[in-house]
């Protein structure tokens, strides 16, 4: 166990019990912070508490019940929230968090809710002396900061692209049913400087990665980047791309996974989108750790101003471990002693971009910039 981090209080991991949330409590642990473990049901946090090793405090609170969230929020420094799908179950966490003063991150990827947090609940905190830093998982604090570090002395850009490529992904239950909601529409782009509906076509063109992975064929990705960089990056647009192979690693199907993109939009604004919510199910829970150590990510932001091209590019491993890194990481620098950050922000916004990125080189995380 590492030496514990100076702490103003716990922080608190809802939805602990969660496949996401046990790897954040259990890098909580390792870290040897000061931890609350919070989720619905107490029998299984107390299960949990064990498994972690004993004498760690639980906090049983359902969503639906405002105080109880209150109570175990209140002598918290920080809470990760872990219980998705956000635009299903991320409000009453974030209100409760705001209430009691407690700097609030979470594992989103849905681009609805973070813009719930930006404009509904950000005066708020501002107001409150809060700070709430919204997909603050792999999806997408990593391609946030590289994206403030790529376009640092080239602004105001004429556009920003980030593309995506992973191998070996294999979705949580959770992120499967955040993606179906994805696709039922109403997601957003940054264009034309401001936040723009999103076209329909799914066809991203292709991408030249550096070897082994060479060029792809791209999917259109609603990412978090059209909502966070236009914070701290004056960029006429945001464009974000995903390999086609990240979504169905076939060798044929990237030629055709445009075309086959459109009627599982359509299908997933109809009655069968219960049939699919319902297949999900019965997924397993998610990747076991031998095949989160196999899986393997590249991202890679273009900041492109006149005929002036900067490029910067991550490289790493674990997605799902990655998330728990850099949420424990930013959840214990709010934490300390003289954070004194608030209101809602972007992950760049909220942590030094280049310090949140050195800080996840001991994981195996590269970066570099050209």
């Amino acid at each position: 166990m590492a030496a514990a981090a100076e702490q103003t209080g716990p922080v608190a991991v809802y939805g602990a019990t969660g496949y996401t949330g046990r790897l954040v409590a259990a890098e909580l642990r390792r870290r040897g912070a000061h931890l609350v473990l919070a989720g619905r049901n107490r029998a299984k946090l107390e299960i949990l508490a064990e498994d972690l090793g004993g004498e760690l405090a639980v906090g049983a609170a359902s969503l639906d019940d405002d105080q109880a969230l209150r109570d175990v929020l209140e002598p918290c420094a920080a809470v990760i929230a872990c219980a998705g799908p956000f635009q299903l179950h991320g409000e009453p966490v974030l209100r409760a968090a705001i209430e009691t003063g407690t700097h609030y991150l979470d594992t989103t990827g849905e681009q609805p809710f973070m813009r719930t947090v930006f404009d509904e609940y950000g005066p708020r905190a501002e107001r409150a002396g809060v700070a709430l830093v919204t997909a603050m998982g792999f999806d997408y604090a990593p391609g946030d900061a590289l994206a403030a570090l790529t376009a640092n002395g080239l602004e105001p850009l004429d556009e920003i692209v980030m593309a995506y490529a992973v191998r070996g992904f294999g979705p949580t239950r959770g992120t499967a049913l955040s993606a179906l909601g994805s696709l039922a529409g109403g997601d957003v782009e940054w264009r034309d400087g401001a936040i723009q509906p999103a076209p329909r076509a799914g066809g991203g063109g292709s991408w030249d990665f550096a070897e082994p992975i060479g060029r792809q064929r791209m999917l259109r990705y609603p990412a978090g980047e059209h909502i966070t960089v236009p914070r701290h990056v004056r960029t006429g647009r945001v464009r974000t791309l995903l390999s086609a192979s990240t979504v169905i690693p076939l060798p044929f199907v990237p030629r055709v996974a445009p075309i086959v993109m459109i009627p599982m939009q359509l299908a997933s604004r109809t009655p069968l989108r219960r049939g699919l919510a319902a297949l999900i199910g019965r997924l397993p829970e998610g990747p076991s750790a031998e095949s989160r150590r196999r899986s393997r990510f590249t991202i890679v932001c273009e900041a492109r101003r006149g005929k002036a091209v900067r490029r910067g590019t991550i490289i790493g491993s674990d997605l799902y471990g990655l998330t728990a890194r850099t949420t424990v990481e930013g959840a214990l620098r709010m934490a300390a002693p003289g954070y004194g950050r608030t209101g809602a922000l972007a992950p760049a916004q909220a942590f030094d971009p280049r310090e949140l990125l050195d800080s996840l080189a001991a994981w195996g995380v590269e970066y570099e910039l050209s």
